[in-house]
């Protein structure tokens, strides 16, 4: 990947401080196919195993904003009980999601 695409890529996944966008704003249906697209691009990747594409890919989809967003919305989504120790808190879920 050249270095001009590598900084537009970069640019299209930043960060959420660099975004000036409320929770209601977000439009989720939106983010959910964004995420949706690029697990599809990896799985295809993956099957014809190149492997580096899977990890640019990767790369990618662990710093969208928009993977980032919809692990919150699912953490948070989720009321449950009061956690016993050993259960991660709502930071590490989202992480983990």
């Amino acid at each position: 990947m050249k270095k001009q695409q590598r900084s537009e890529a970069k640019a299209e996944c930043a960060s959420s401080a660099e975004r000036n966008t409320t929770w209601k704003d977000i439009d989720f249906h939106k983010c959910e196919c964004k995420v949706r697209k690029l697990q599809v691009r990896i799985a295809k990747a993956h099957t014809i195993k190149r492997y580096n594409k899977v990890k640019a890919l990767q790369h990618l989809l662990v710093t969208s904003f928009e993977a980032k967003a919809l692990a919150v919305r699912k953490v948070t989504s989720n009321k449950g009980k009061t956690r016993p120790l050993g259960i991660p808190t709502m930071k590490d879920r989202a992480m983990q999601a």
